[in-house]
């Protein structure tokens, strides 16, 4: 993520006019910049040719939408702002990671797989209208923890809940959505 003098002024300047307003021409020719820097750090770190592709497109978007809503301060430190979008995200993306395999591997020898490989059937419409029944706050917390996968802290910040609160929610929800599945009925 090395960048020499010449690089950090024009790469400032870029920003600037990004920041000024839509200009497509600076935002080409600053992801062009700056995709090779975070795709270097994205192997050193990440190991992985398609990790390393999933974070240069990653970042990018984060520096380009950082840009656009004038959250990059000082624009002659973008490369520490790319660089430490690029540490963030390497990092969470390391911790879904270990939870999923901490999860597959608790988890995965009780899983049951369908007879010769075919997927099991899942009901589509009755998950949404299970999930149509839960609580707008249940249904929030569920998703900013399974899809968004923000761990308790941040829930409870967005939320301004507790982390306790949040962990109560969070397991009723999952309860209150397991039954409407499995029993056909409603939840409460």
């Amino acid at each position: 993520m090395q960048s020499g003098p010449d690089d950090s002024v024009e790469d400032a300047a870029l920003a600037r006019r990004i920041a000024a307003g839509r200009d497509a021409e600076a935002e080409t020719s600053l992801c062009r910049r700056l995709g090779p820097r975070i795709r270097a750090y994205g192997l050193r770190h990440l190991r992985n040719q398609a990790a390393a592709a999933d974070l240069v497109q990653h970042v990018l978007v984060v520096v380009i939408e950082a840009l656009r809503g004038g959250r990059v301060k000082d624009p002659e430190r973008l490369a520490a702002f790319v660089m430490a979008s690029c540490r963030n995200t390497a990092l969470d993306w390391r911790k879904s990671d270990r939870r999923r395999s901490i999860l597959l591997e608790r988890f995965g020898p009780g899983l049951a797989l369908a007879p010769d490989g075919e997927e099991a059937a899942l009901d589509k419409e009755k998950l949404v209208r299970c999930l149509e029944q839960l609580a707008p706050r249940e249904r929030t917390i569920l998703a900013l923890t399974y899809f968004v996968e923000r761990d308790v802290g941040e829930i409870a910040r967005e939320l301004t809940m507790s982390p306790g609160n949040v962990r109560v929610a969070r397991h009723r929800a999952v309860a209150h959505l397991h039954d409407c599945v499995t029993q056909g009925g409603s939840t409460p």
